[in-house]
């Protein structure tokens, strides 16, 4: 009985800690002026495009003619763009809230960060969603339409179903991290494993409140998988001796966004691609659970020292 209740207290002061580090996250002033972009060019008249030069010259680099965004203008196509995405952006609230929390949390990681200036445009290419650097960043709307959007036809639905206005705060943090994680000079599968892990521990940070699902571009079937059979894919990584391979090959199998991972067994359409980043991401939490180290100090540490010190012990 006296066990209950000391894990109960745990589980309580923990919350606690947690709910006060929120509380001081959201007082930091920041405020997020997101600039419709999209809605302000597919809504033009070629006879706006001077002065939509002069205001955004970012989007109207020298080297297109203006034959070419005059065309745009014109073609039936991005008017019906801009119908589909205001019927999805009706309330653009949430969104902003989404990403004023997303800066707030990287303020307070990293403080150095200046706050930058936010764009929502439209993309050709549905890889990129989300262009991010120090001062600026721009979110292609027409690729968070909903997974069943139209659009999205002959796209697989492993990349279609993050095509969800909900994804907005996690893509742009995602994109954060990989600028702030240096890829390992080693070759082995566990150092690419724990390179990710690295990756989605800031995520994680970053947009605390969203589910594993998301956080791994998973389906929730697919976070309850990785979940519940965690032990079983660490036996098969280790029974395999994959931890210090350098084969290439392991990284489609195991480690690249994919409809599955590759274990090469029965189970594999029911695993989610990338299993990799997973098990990587659990040991680098199990190392920061397990050790005193700043998250500065996190993402210089080797891969080997952090699996050695980490006590990972999947979930049996």
């Amino acid at each position: 009985m006296r066990k209950i209740l000391y894990f109960c207290l745990l589980i309580f002061i923990g919350c606690a800690e947690e709910n006060s580090l929120e509380k001081e996250i959201a007082a930091i002033p920041i405020d997020v002026n997101v600039v419709r972009f999209d809605q302000v060019f597919l809504g033009a008249k070629p006879s706006d495009l001077p002065k939509l030069k002069e205001v955004y010259p970012l989007f109207f680099p020298s080297s297109v003619p203006d034959s070419t965004w005059i065309y745009t203008m014109n073609d039936p196509l991005q008017k019906e763009l801009k119908t589909e995405i205001d019927a999805v952006f009706t309330n653009f609230a949430a969104v902003q809230r989404g990403i004023q929390s997303l800066l707030q949390h990287i303020k307070f990681y990293f403080p150095e960060y200046g706050q930058p200036e936010v764009f929502t445009v439209t993309s050709e290419d549905y890889r990129k969603k989300v262009i991010l650097n120090q001062d600026i960043i721009l979110i292609a709307l027409n690729t968070y339409l909903g997974a069943n959007h139209k659009y999205y036809e002959g796209i697989q639905k492993y990349i279609s179903h993050g095509f969800e206005k909900e994804m907005i705060p996690i893509d742009i943090a995602s994109e954060f991290a990989y600028a702030q994680v240096k890829p390992s000079r080693e070759r082995t599968f566990l150092s690419k494993m724990i390179y990710y892990g690295k990756i989605q521990y800031i995520k994680t940070l970053l947009v605390p409140n969203a589910s594993v699902a998301m956080q791994f571009e998973y389906t929730d079937q697919q976070a309850d998988w990785a979940e519940a059979n965690e032990l079983q894919i660490w036996t098969y990584f280790i029974e395999k001796d994959l931890l210090y391979s350098t084969n290439s090959k392991l990284d489609s199998r195991f480690l690249n966004l994919a409809p599955f991972s590759k274990f090469y067994l029965e189970l594999d359409n029911e695993s989610p691609g990338g299993i990799g980043r997973y098990i990587g991401y659990q040991i680098v939490k199990a190392y920061m659970q397990n050790n005193d180290v700043s998250l500065q100090n996190l993402l210089r540490k080797p891969s080997k020292e952090i699996f050695n010190n980490s006590k990972y012990k999947p979930k049996k």
